[in-house]
């Protein structure tokens, strides 16, 4: 099971790996991990979006509360939420499939960052599956190397 965790927590050295180190203990994988900070400077916000047992994860979630330097855990599998995600790609560039690179890079909105004389890189913000189609249309091109951030989600709404 995939699930979506937004955790508010107290900027110091240490709470990321307090924080990882409960994901271990239940042998949960966190698939995706983004951090930064918030409106207020002393706290961050985390999203994680983790693989394993419901069990396990709900587990995780209430000894994450437990910490002293959390400050607000949500499940955002469990409400409406908004994520988006952004990817840099690395493609090989072959003159005769220029155009057809530039259609694709057109449709997922994706914007050219450089170019090399063998290569075009793009970057493209949206919702994970929109992420992955692009990944998906890209790979027959040839991916050189490819960086994504991670997701990033909030609550839809006035929560």
């Amino acid at each position: 099971m995939l699930r979506t965790i937004s955790a508010l927590a107290k900027n110091r050295p240490g709470v990321l790996a307090e924080m990882t180190a409960e994901f271990g203990k239940y042998n949960a994988n966190i698939r995706s991990m983004a951090a930064g900070e918030t409106e207020n400077p002393e706290v961050s916000r985390l999203v994680i979006q983790v693989e394993g047992e419901e069990a396990e994860i709900d587990t995780i979630t209430r000894a994450l509360e437990d910490m002293e330097p959390i400050v607000q855990v949500d499940d955002l599998a469990r409400k409406e939420f908004v994520d988006r995600e952004l990817v840099m790609i690395k493609v090989d560039m072959d003159r005769e499939k220029t155009g057809q690179l530039m259609q694709v890079f057109e449709v997922f909105r994706a914007n050219v960052v450089g170019m090399g004389e063998e290569t075009i890189t793009v970057e493209m913000t949206g919702d994970q599956d929109r992420v992955n189609g692009l990944i998906n249309m890209l790979a027959g091109y040839g991916i050189r190397s490819m960086c994504r951030s991670g997701m990033i989600a909030l609550k839809r709404g006035d929560e």
